[in-house]
């Protein structure tokens, strides 16, 4: 199926270090740790980290922070995920750890658990588009397609110039929600973002417009 979910929003590191905040493998909440932290995959490959900006951080939890970060890019999940946990409990005002648990478990296939990560990223720093376009991937999976879609459509409020969303919103409506004209729209804007093109997504579009139905729909993938 369409995939958004393994873009990486300015490299996830795979995701979560810079600021403690995907590719089916996440890489935005590694990544937004590492930019916050001074806060803020569908393979089986070593998860993305999800970094985003947050409130800037003791240098001891960074150092824990980028231990951890190290571990989940090497595929040491275990090591990775006690890391994150130890700080998420004792940084409790950051979304970062939680953000990167969230990529975690969605890789391990534990998407309640992922999913309640994830919110709780959202809920502790809610202006990161990173953490509910990793929310969105994770209710999409579970089938709550409502929830998904309002979770794409909050990151894009929150940074119009976010190309992940709007083409995993568009993914969800095509695909999903059943409306064509929608899924379009949101194609077309993610074309407009995205300055080397994108020659499938474009195939997707030209087979809407010419009211085909889509034979790529089962290697459409988010972007996480």
């Amino acid at each position: 199926m369409r995939s958004a979910e393994n873009l990486s929003r300015g490299a996830l590191i795979c995701a979560a270090l810079a600021s403690l905040i995907g590719c089916a493998a996440v890489g935005e909440p590694l990544k937004a740790m590492q930019q916050s932290m001074t806060p803020a995959s569908n393979n089986a490959a070593p998860a993305a980290t999800v970094a985003a900006k947050e409130t800037p951080v003791a240098p001891a939890a960074q150092r824990a922070f980028d231990d951890a970060a190290r571990a989940l890019r090497a595929g040491r999940n275990d090591e990775a995920e006690r890391g994150f946990r130890a700080l998420a409990q004792a940084n409790p005002e950051l979304g970062g750890p939680h953000a990167n648990l969230g990529v975690i478990y969605r890789q391990a296939g534990k998407l309640t658990e992922a999913a309640a990560e994830f919110e709780q990223a959202a809920k502790l720093n809610p202006k990161q588009p990173i953490y509910f376009n990793q929310l969105g991937v994770t209710y999409r999976q579970q089938g709550r397609f409502d929830k998904a879609r309002e979770a794409y459509e909050r990151a894009i409020e929150l940074d119009a110039s976010y190309a992940a969303p709007l083409l995993n919103l568009g993914i969800l409506n095509d695909l999903y929600l059943n409306d064509g004209a929608r899924a379009l729209a949101l194609y077309d804007r993610y074309l407009a973002l995205s300055p080397n093109g994108d020659s499938t997504v474009a195939k997707w579009v030209a087979d809407l417009k010419n009211r085909k139905p889509t034979t790529l729909a089962t290697s459409r993938k988010e972007k996480a």
